[in-house]
């Protein structure tokens, strides 16, 4: 059996202003045969990590393409994804003949001139190998699904957990399910159900930890005759047409994935308003974590603000949580990362211990807020910062962590969010002993943060991942849709 693997990984926010270019996929590129095999692989390469490994037990004879990575940002250019997919193609042409194809991609990528770059690769890949050769996709859950990637490929599989702790788990299933197929099992059935709504579904929330966990016991389950089941969360700040919570179901039979994949989507429907977690304004924010600071539980107060996370393709340069903590003149806390090279550069090059007036954030767009000034001590630096993602390794670049009066702030080079507690550890600050954590994050900090907190909150930080979603201008999601539309009703579309 032979198998070519590749991947192309990005998530578009088509309403920043900060274009995904080819340097940006250049600097998280591994050339084919690059892969690390080290006991964590790099995020965006766990598909190839796995199959690198398995490859290597003798379980098939593996050809490796490029995996392609960038940092969530705005639309690529077109000519940086034509550019990406013929290299993929072509490594994918010099490897022919093939039994398998398994493409590692994000589902969530947007490019000038090409709406679904996913589907058109797919359907490319689908061209040259022809019907014969077994498609396997693994998808971020913050994707679309739709015919064109469903009629191209032989099963789609997404992360189940988000947080996504499950990376190299679904990979691992993916490849079990292409191999299978390989050697003769049926090609199962796709079932699509359209909730027709939006919204974030942590899977730390009790109703979609339930549901998770239902869907992870139905797969298991050799008498169920369900091959595979996927839950798609969509994201939000992608403006296609595709955009919606959908229930993906392989079964051996059509009829029983469409009713499981009905039952999976109305349990969704009925969950409309109770998955995503409450904002409190800044000043609110603030206050909450100083009264849950004061009642003597161990661990600091965690407070993520989701609005300028980076993973949603934000700057990470907003600075009015900074700006209001250091005005309250707060004492043991730390926030961050803030993205901004430049302020980490003026760090590295005054050395560790000095004292220097430093400008930080507030420098992509209005959603940045206004720059910080401060006389910063520099407390800590990095070169080659990295942190723990589920089971990954996520680079970070260069990073520095200053004090401006009772204010620790841990800044970047590179535009990541807190994923763990690496991120302050290793500019040396120690997230267990402050008082109030303030981080840039949706909720896949809640891996390693909520552990060590004494409580979790949210806070509207005023970046521009906009929650309320009836003031986000799309111009090409389909209506009806829910919260914006009252009776969006769901509907089976494949």
């Amino acid at each position: 059996m032979k198998c070519f693997v590749a991947g192309l990984l990005t998530e578009t926010n088509a309403f920043v202003n900060l274009p995904t270019s080819l340097e940006m996929f250049m600097r998280g590129h591994l050339p084919p045969g690059k892969c690390p095999m080290g006991e964590a692989p790099i995020v965006g390469a766990e598909l190839m990590w796995s199959a690198k490994r398995r490859a290597a037990k003798g379980e098939f004879e593996l050809v490796e393409g490029s995996c392609f990575r960038a940092t969530p940002a705005g639309l690529t250019s077109r000519e940086t994804y034509v550019t990406l997919r013929e290299r993929i193609l072509d490594e994918l042409r010099a490897a022919l003949p093939v039994d398998a194809v398994l493409l590692g991609l994000h589902g969530g990528m947007i490019a000038f001139g090409y709406p679904d770059p996913e589907g058109d690769l797919i359907a490319r890949v689908r061209g040259i190998v022809g019907r014969d050769c077994v498609i396997g996709v693994e998808f971020d859950p913050h994707c679309i699904v739709n015919d064109m990637r469903l009629d191209n490929s032989d099963v789609i599989v997404l992360y189940k957990e988000y947080p996504h702790t499950d990376m190299v788990e679904q990979a691992e299933r993916l490849i079990d399910l292409v191999t299978n197929m390989v050697r003769g099992a049926p090609r199962p059935t796709a079932s699509l159900y359209d909730c027709r709504q939006i919204d974030s579904y942590p899977t730390t929330a009790p109703g979609m930890r339930a549901l998770v966990d239902r869907a992870k016991a139905i797969e298991a389950d050799p008498a169920s005759g369900i091959v595979s089941i996927s839950i798609v969360h969509g994201f939000i700040y992608g403006d296609s047409p595709d955009l919606s919570t959908r229930v993906l179901v392989y079964a051996d039979d059509k009829t029983r994935g469409e009713t499981l994949a009905r039952e999976l989507g109305d349990a969704l429907v009925a969950l409309r308003g109770q998955t995503a977690s409450p904002l409190l304004a800044i000043d609110a924010a603030i206050d909450a974590g100083l009264a849950a600071a004061a009642t003597g539980k161990s661990g600091p107060v965690v407070i993520a603000d989701p609005t300028d996370n980076s993973g949603g393709g934000a700057p990470s340069d907003n600075t009015e949580v900074l700006a209001r903590l250091i005005e309250r003149g707060m004492e043991n806390v730390a926030t961050g990362p803030i993205w901004d090279p430049g302020a980490v550069q003026l760090c590295f090059d005054a050395g560790l211990n000095a004292v220097l007036p430093l400008r930080i954030g507030g420098k992509v767009a209005r959603t940045s807020g206004q720059p910080v000034d401060g006389v910063a001590e520099v407390i800590g630096l990095k070169r080659g910062a990295w942190q723990r993602f589920g089971t990954s390794r996520v680079e970070c670049g260069d990073a520095a962590a200053v004090r401006i009066g009772g204010v620790e702030i841990v800044l970047s080079t590179q535009r990541a969010q807190a994923f763990s507690l690496e991120a302050f550890e290793q500019v040396g600050i120690d997230p267990r002993e402050k008082r109030m954590l303030f981080v840039k994050s949706v909720n896949h900090f809640h891996a390693h943060f909520a552990p060590i907190a004494s409580e979790v909150l949210y806070v509207e930080g005023g970046g521009p991942l906009q929650r309320d979603y009836s003031k986000i201008a799309w111009k090409n999601v389909h209506r009806p849709l829910w919260p914006l539309d009252a009776d969006a009703a769901p509907v089976l579309i494949h």
